[in-house]
């Protein structure tokens, strides 16, 4: 069976969705090996795998289009966010037009949630939640076409009764060690890059899926999503236990990135130290083969010891989800953590000299003001960290934050829209309106990357002009669009 996996250039006068992390729209080019291990799978079991991501290749539409009108794949595979649903859409239909026997198969979390917008055409088909499992059985019935109907996770348009089907959830995967490494000789002479680690070839590694912890308004990655959209459907809204590869597994898949010449390695996981021992091991394979990485954490996460092993297998950053320095906020979002833990996990990690780069969230509860933002502003700056990501945050569906601003009336027009949470607020608290967020949003970025001290800290570091330049355009992008 012949198999097409589709990125179109975006058909909506935006720039392109984001696919990886999921919630925003593309600023530099990241890897999305969530797509590329499904790739991985179906390449496995001997199907005809192609893989054609028009962002990469910075194609236009037309060369989309005209690549869909002489290709004769039997079957299209969209890794659909929130928001990329408008342009896979109107790809799908041009398909269907195209090739009316070819089947569009859509997985990711905008096909999880938004389920039935996409089901418009009798061959086209979603599949919810974790994809791998799912993705094989249906492919697999599909080839040989034998009943397929009644394949777990999946959704799908009765042509018969013109009715929308919605087939039993497919239980987690048990065994992620199970699944093969992402396929990325699909992407061979594309560059990736990480504005934080700067070294290429330049690879992402994810290690476990979920998080145990329960901020109310979190979107952590695409997959893991997706995965926490379709178990909560059928357990009462409780989020998925977190699912790990085992550490033999993760070592075996830097080995192996380390003989393909990999020389930095961005881990994806919403929560990497987990534990010491685990962290030794991943770090000792790191250090090895002379990769440098980075990863995100908890701010309770960073101990002395933690902090001193990050250093020692030469960690270049640790991201650190705060969103705020008000203890009331960060009380509200069930972020489990305080301001002094803030504190102390940056002092940790400066006393190590691990870079630290800040994720902040503007907007997460009622409680904010035009004055908790730009203190939180101030206290960032005060704590000459290497980078920070100022986002606004969105009630996306699924989660505990959604209900509270639909309940509350705080969604402008009542319901969810996907929106660029680096750009745009579709939220109105009494205190606070959706234009003030954006425009706090627009002055705290401004303040922060192009104070003197910032720009003095950072261009010290940059070994060569490309990084510059494409630090510089990151800059750009995320300022002006």
């Amino acid at each position: 069976m012949k198999i097409t996996f589709l990125t179109p250039p975006s058909l909506d006068n935006h720039k392109p969705a984001e696919r990886t992390a999921g919630c925003t729209r593309v600023v530099y080019n990241m890897v999305n090996i969530y797509e590329l291990t499904v790739a991985a799978l179906l390449e496995n079991t001997g199907e005809d795998v192609c893989y054609r991501n028009f962002v990469l290749e910075n194609a236009t539409s037309e060369a989309c289009f005209d690549f869909l009108r002489k290709d004769d794949s039997d079957a299209y595979f969209f890794w659909t966010v929130n928001l990329s649903i408008p342009t896979d859409t109107q790809v799908e239909r041009f398909i269907h037009q195209q090739n009316p026997d070819a089947w569009c198969i859509f997985v990711g979390p905008g096909a999880t949630y938004f389920t039935e917008s996409l089901l418009t055409h009798p061959k086209s088909i979603v599949v919810r939640g974790e994809p791998e499992e799912t993705v094989r059985d249906l492919v697999e019935h599909l080839r040989s076409k034998q009943y397929w109907q009644g394949i777990k996770g999946i959704s799908y348009r009765d042509e018969e009764s013109d009715t929308i089907i919605h087939n039993a959830p497919r239980p987690l995967i048990q065994n992620l060690d199970e699944l093969p490494f992402p396929a990325i000789h699909f992407v061979n002479g594309y560059e990736f890059f990480n504005p934080k680690l700067k070294v290429a070839p330049y690879m992402a590694m994810v290690t476990s899926r979920n998080c145990p912890f329960h901020c109310i308004y979190c979107v952590p990655s695409s997959l893991t999503f997706a995965r926490e959209i379709e178990y909560k459907k059928a357990h009462d809204g409780k989020k998925p236990p977190v699912g790990f590869r085992s550490t033999e597994n993760v070592i075996q898949e830097i080995e192996l990135r380390a003989a393909q010449g990999f020389k930095a390695i961005g881990f994806m996981d919403d929560n990497f130290i987990v534990t010491e021992k685990r962290l030794q091991a991943i770090g000792e394979a790191l250090k090895k083969h002379g990769i440098i990485w980075g990863c995100q954490a908890r701010v309770d996460a960073i101990t002395e010891n933690t902090a001193a092993m990050l250093k020692e297998y030469d960690c270049k950053y640790v991201d650190l989800g705060v969103e705020s320095f008000n203890n009331d906020i960060l009380k509200y979002i069930k972020k489990g953590i305080t301001e002094a833990q803030i504190y102390e996990a940056i002092a940790l990690l400066k006393r190590y000299d691990v870079p630290v780069k800040l994720n902040i969230l503007i907007g997460t509860s009622p409680l904010e003001t035009k004055e908790t933002i730009r203190e939180t502003l101030r206290k960032a700056k005060a704590l000459k960290v290497d980078q920070v990501m100022f986002n606004i945050v969105s009630p996306f569906p699924a989660t505990e934050f959604y209900e509270l601003a639909k309940t509350n009336g705080w969604i402008e027009g009542g319901e969810y829209v996907p929106t660029d949470v680096q750009r745009n607020s579709i939220l109105n608290y009494p205190n606070l309106s959706s234009k003030q967020m954006e425009q706090l949003l627009f002055w705290n970025n401004f303040q922060f990357f192009l104070s003197p001290a910032f720009i003095w800290h950072n261009i010290r570091k940059f070994s060569s002009f490309r990084e510059f330049r494409a630090a510089a355009k990151a800059l750009w992008i995320k300022l002006f669009g």
